[in-house]
């Protein structure tokens, strides 16, 4: 089983078992829907109901309907098995590790994101470990390449 980080639970709604959950996950509105299946702590938790309230995505799960059952979730973060699930696209996580293809020459490895209102940013750590950002855009990122295991980035003039 692969767990992939969906979310983090920031706190309990009401007094009937709803958490709040803050989350950047790319595919959420797949994930986030009532049958399916998240990994809390050691807990595998079907999902009762979903609905979004202002920046949160606000669950409520099978069997669970008391503010005292979730209030030990509060703080964790939230799971899916990505055998569970067929994206259309990449995960963030399959673009971490990357080689970064810059005019035909390694430039570095994607080592995280940031995210932002407008789109995510990559940033890319060369080899001197030292931190670039390049917004995750078409207009930037020409391929992606997991066989391969690299990402082609095409870069104007001041980027890097």
């Amino acid at each position: 089983m692969e767990l992939i980080k969906v979310g983090k639970i920031v706190n309990t709604h009401g007094i009937k078992g709803e958490i709040r959950i803050i989350s950047d996950f790319k595919y959420k509105k797949d994930v986030f829907k009532v049958g399916n299946i998240l990994y809390v702590d050691d807990d595998k938790l079907e999902i009762n109901s979903y609905r979004v309230h202002k920046n949160f995505d606000m669950v409520t799960f099978k069997g669970i309907n008391d503010i005292n059952d979730v209030l030990k979730y509060k703080g964790s973060n939230a799971y899916i098995n990505r055998e569970e699930y067929k994206f259309d696209g990449y995960l963030y996580e399959d673009i971490i590790g990357l080689d970064v293809i810059i005019d035909n020459k390694k430039y570095g490895v994607v080592d995280t994101f940031l995210f932002s209102t407008a789109h995510p940013i990559i940033v890319i750590k060369d080899k001197d470990n030292n931190k670039h950002f390049v917004p995750y855009i078409d207009e930037y990122v020409k391929e992606i390449n997991l066989e391969k295991h690299e990402i082609l980035i095409e870069v104007i003039d001041g980027l890097l």
